[in-house]
């Protein structure tokens, strides 16, 4: 079997009196979509900014592609292919959908050092831009200030700025937040087409979006995952149901 693309060993992180993650444990292995779920407070975001990089752990290991990565600071995390999007979401709003990608592949590439040169004048950084944007059905507003986007399409805009980085694992940290059911059901086939292109963890609460989308669904209580398995599994364990779920149903916390 292939080693797993990233692996989480005992990871403990506690903010005074509380436990964020309590010496958690994760593996994900490359392609598809890896669900995080758990009631809030289960410590799901804190995990997802412990493996970018932007919150140090007060102990245990994070690994991406066999290497230990645990002490490199987030942004030699991204260039190594970790990319995140988050709850409430973070675009630069003032300029256009172009431009905040073209800012994305403008440091991933380093051309940002050439300060002699306008960054109009980079036909290959403009032309990658607009080809992201056009992954994600953004093209038509190419144009446009990103304040300007509806809701949904700031999501999909900062998601597109993460795949601007080339990521072999992206993070999606509720990417559904806020969103009605027409416009969940646009995401879910965002999602579903880019999980054919890159590796996914995703925290979620919209049950029905993370047994549609999900090949892995790892379960979190209390900073631990309590159990870990394709959906089916997970839906029908009775811890699970007991600390999450539901006895009867399927709800989100």
């Amino acid at each position: 079997m292939a080693e797993p693309l990233l692996v989480v060993r005992g990871l403990f992180k506690h903010f005074g009196g509380v436990v964020a993650t309590n010496r958690l444990d994760l593996t994900v292995r490359e392609g598809g979509v890896h669900a995080l779920i758990g009631p809030n407070g289960a410590g799901k975001t804190t995990l997802i900014a412990q493996v970018c990089g932007e919150v140090e752990p007060d102990s245990g290991q994070v690994l991406f592609a066999g290497r230990d990565i645990t002490s490199l600071p987030a942004h030699e995390r991204v260039a190594l292919g970790l990319a995140r999007s988050f709850q409430i979401t973070r675009v630069f709003r003032g300029l256009t959908a172009r431009d905040n990608i073209a800012l994305a592949v403008q440091a991933r590439s380093g051309s940002s050092m050439r300060f002699w040169r306008p960054v109009a004048d980079e036909r290959a950084l403009l032309d990658e831009a607009d080809a992201v944007l056009a992954g994600l059905g953004l093209e038509a507003s190419a144009g446009r200030t990103a304040l300007s986007l509806p809701h949904a399409d700031q999501r999909r805009l900062e998601i597109a700025l993460a795949l601007a980085c080339r990521p072999r694992l992206l993070l999606l940290d509720e990417p559904f937040a806020g969103m009605g059911a027409e416009d969940a059901q646009g995401m879910v086939a965002m999602i579903e087409q880019l999980k054919r292109r890159t590796t996914i963890l995703m925290v979620e609460h919209d049950m029905d979006a993370v047994f549609r989308l999900a090949d892995v669904v790892s379960v979190l209580v209390g900073g631990r995952v309590i159990a870990s398995g394709d959906p089916r599994t997970i839906r029908d364990d009775p811890e699970v149901r007991r600390a999450y779920l539901g006895e009867d149903e399927v709800v989100a916390a």
